[in-house]
Order: structure tokens, then C-alpha cells, then sequence
């Protein structure tokens, strides 16, 4: 038996289950690895725009409507999945990795420029172990996920918390704790849509979870790279 056959047995006996499939994943980390081009494109251009820079964090009611509105996607976006045609819902997609990137630049007046890349790509080989593991694993990953879930609120409050505390030794907890959250996740989340693409009957539905994937993804390296930057980030004097 070829591997060709044996991926159309994994995936229910059908050759277009596992275009499809095949289709699906492809199409999830192509639209993520699009919207972190973006999100760079657009931090790039506050970073070398002074009028844009005044604008956006001259204004604390500009700042904030841009972190409102980039919460107020993320939580209408299912629902736009299902009522809103496929294009209108990329363009949603697109317009987050970019309103993410015009207030992700502020990293850019905080760590050194060397020290954002050097974790950018310590980001990006992480990120793809545990993506590839995630994918090939026959171990099920349901129970650290739902755990590590769960302890993205912890994490939440915890930050929150620091906030007024000022605490040194607890942001490097909250970190730590951050930086495993979000690497389980990563794993967590790329078997779960391997699941997903598996039971994709069509087109539509390829291209709308495929979005839905990108997006989850997407927030899974974000927060990866934001946390790991808090430990190797060398911060301007």
C-alpha cells in the first residue's frame, strides 16, 4: 500500500478528503504566516513614520480604540465566519494582523532591534517544533490543552495583578509561566485543526476554518513571541 492510499484511509477512505485535508492546513499556515508579514509591514511603517508614531501614541483614546477594536474582532469573528461571506471575513483577518501591528511597534521603543529579531526567530523555531509535533504526535492532546486553557486566565489575572504590584520577580514567573502556556497551545491547537481539515466536506468550509485556524495560530505565535521577548528582549537604556 502507497502512503497515498494509507493518508485517504486516515482521512475516511477519500482521495477528497484528503485534498481537502491537505488543502486545509496548507491554507492555515498561509494565511498566518500572511498576517505576521503584515503585522511586521505594519510596525515597520510607525517605526519609520514620525507623524504616524504622534498619532498613535500621542492620543491615549486613539491607543486604546485600536487594542478595543482588535479585542472586538477576535470576539465577532466566529460569528463572522458564519454569516459573513469568505472574502469579507479575510478581509477581517487582514485588518487584525495589521491594526496588531500598528500597536505591537511599540517594542520597537523598548528593546533593542537586535535583540527583537534574534527572539523573533527563537519564536519562529519553537513555534514550528511544536507545530510539527502537534501534527505527527498520536498522543491525544485534549487534557493539556483544556489545561493550558485554562490557565491563560490565571495568566491574565496574574498580569493584572503585576501591574500595581511592580513586582520584577513575578513578571519573570508570569513569563515562564506564558511562555509553556503558550507552547502547549501551539501543539494543542495545530492537532486540533488537523482534526478539523479531516472532516472539511467542502470549499467553503476549507476556506472559512482555514481562517479561524490562521487566526488561532496566529495569536498562539504572538503571545509566544511576546513572552519570550520579555526574557530575551535586551531593553533600551
Amino acid at each position: 500500500m502507497n502512503n497515498s492510499s494509507s493518508d485517504a484511509n486516515l482521512y475516511g477512505g477519500s482521495s477528497q478528503a484528503l485534498v481537502l485535508a491537505r488543502s486545509f492546513m496548507t491554507r492555515v499556515f498561509g494565511w498566518m504566516t500572511l498576517g505576521l508579514i503584515i503585522t511586521g509591514a505594519a510596525a515597520l511603517w510607525v517605526v519609520t513614520s514620525p507623524e504616524v508614531q504622534k498619532t498613535i501614541f500621542g492620543s491615549k483614546v486613539i491607543f486604546y480604540g485600536l487594542i478595543i477594536a482588535q479585542f472586538a474582532i477576535v470576539l465577532l469573528f466566529g460569528t463572522a465566519l458564519r454569516k459573513l461571506p469568505v472574502t469579507a471575513c479575510t478581509g477581517l483577518f487582514l485588518l487584525y494582523s495589521g491594526l496588531m501591528g500598528l500597536t505591537l511597534s511599540s517594542i520597537f521603543f523598548i528593546y533593542e532591534i537586535g535583540s527583537i529579531t534574534q527572539t523573533f526567530f527563537i519564536t519562529a523555531g519553537t513555534f514550528g517544533s511544536m507545530a510539527a509535533f502537534g501534527y505527527i504526535t498520536k498522543s491525544d492532546l485534549t487534557k493539556a490543552g483544556a489545561i493550558a486553557g485554562m490557565a491563560v486566565i490565571g495568566l491574565v489575572i496574574a498580569t493584572v495583578v503585576n501591574i500595581f504590584m511592580q513586582s520584577s520577580g513575578m513578571d519573570m514567573v508570569i513569563s515562564f509561566v506564558g511562555v509553556l502556556i503558550f507552547v502547549v497551545l501551539t501543539a494543542y491547537d495545530v492537532q486540533k485543526l488537523k482534526a478539523i481539515g479531516s472532516e472539511a466536506s467542502s470549499e467553503d468550509e476549507v476556506g472559512r476554518y482555514a481562517l479561524m485556524g490562521a487566526l488561532t495560530l496566529y495569536l498562539d505565535f504572538i503571545n509566544l513571541f511576546l513572552f519570550m521577548l520579555r526574557f530575551f528582549g535586551s531593553r533600551k537604556d
